[in-house]
């Protein structure tokens, strides 16, 4: 008896098959899997030759599945997510935490640092990081986690999302921007005053405070200074470049200093909270979850070094 069709395919090449069905690209294809685009185009070749039918209509501006090609997704698609699931199912009773992890994550050295310990300490892990702040329709797409700062409600996304930790944060400004400007005693004064604010990392304006009863109080203000970086706000806020919204822990010494004045108002800002995001899953991987509490073990013993300076 000759050799079953299954016999003859690689798994791998099913899966480059799905990522580029999902993705309606070789190139986004190749990205999310971590390999070469010529690597995936020859996996769909060899499906195809084996298979003895065409699976994709390809142009020079786009690929679509043929009919053969729809069928064959959507036969195949439950048995390798099932699949999939029983491999993840078996990983849990593993005590070695192994396989490739992809990461997105703002370019932060107490970060740096955790996710170095980490991989010290599993050696197994393949890590993929990517420190890019580019906001994305959806930034999930090709990663196993997502860490960013957040101050305020989370967007209702089909995320798990683990707080990691979180910092009081106050709105500061130099004695000589003081001098310059009326003192802000309402949030709805810092429309009206110079402020610096973030463009990427927490969506700028408007910034969050909160009131007594822990209400959120979004309240838009007037960004001249707009920047990615903790650090760099500060320093702008100490050169009187305007008033600036900072984690207590990455202001404290300034503060003590008097080389920056904390601005009293009626509502209190809102915590800054650093967040890892996944994706649900019923089985996941077991990476993950050791990854996550990597991090907040590692914000709990370096509390005041974590803030994003």
């Amino acid at each position: 008896m000759g050799l079953k069709v299954l016999d003859r395919i690689e798994q791998q090449w099913l899966n480059s098959f799905h990522c580029v069905y999902e993705n309606n690209s070789f190139k986004r294809a190749a990205e999310f899997l971590g390999l070469p685009t010529s690597n995936i185009s020859r996996h769909i070749a060899l499906l195809e030759e084996r298979l003895d039918i065409r699976l994709f209509d390809r142009t020079t501006r786009r690929i679509s599945p043929t009919d053969a090609g729809e069928h064959l997704y959507m036969r195949t698609q439950p048995l390798l997510s099932k699949l999939n699931d029983a491999l993840e199912e078996v990983t849990q009773h593993s005590h070695e935490v192994q396989g490739q992890l992809k990461v997105l994550m703002p370019d932060s050295p107490a970060l740096a640092e955790a996710v170095v310990s980490f991989c010290q300490q599993h050696p197994s892990i393949s890590l993929c990081c990517d420190t890019s702040i580019n906001p994305k329709d959806d930034p999930l797409d090709g990663f196993d986690i997502v860490i960013s700062f957040h101050r305020g409600k989370l967007t209702d996304y089909n995320w798990v999302a683990k707080e990691i930790a979180r910092w009081s944060s106050v709105v500061v400004a130099s004695p000589t921007w003081l001098e310059r400007h009326p003192t802000p005693f309402h949030i709805t004064d810092l429309s009206r005053v110079s402020c610096i604010t973030s463009y990427t990392a927490l969506n700028g304006n408007p910034w969050v405070f909160q009131n007594a009863t822990g209400e959120l109080i979004t309240q838009k203000v007037h960004s001249t200074f707009k920047v990615n970086s903790g650090h760099l706000a500060k320093t702008s806020a100490l050169a009187g470049l305007g008033a600036a919204l900072l984690p207590v822990e990455a202001c404290q010494q300034e503060l003590e200093a008097g080389t920056l004045i904390q601005l009293d108002m009626e509502y209190s800002p809102a915590d800054l909270v650093l967040y890892a995001f996944y994706a649900s899953r019923k089985h996941l991987a077991k990476k993950i979850p050791m990854f996550i509490q990597h991090l907040q073990n590692q914000a709990t013993g370096t509390e005041r070094t974590w803030p994003p300076k």
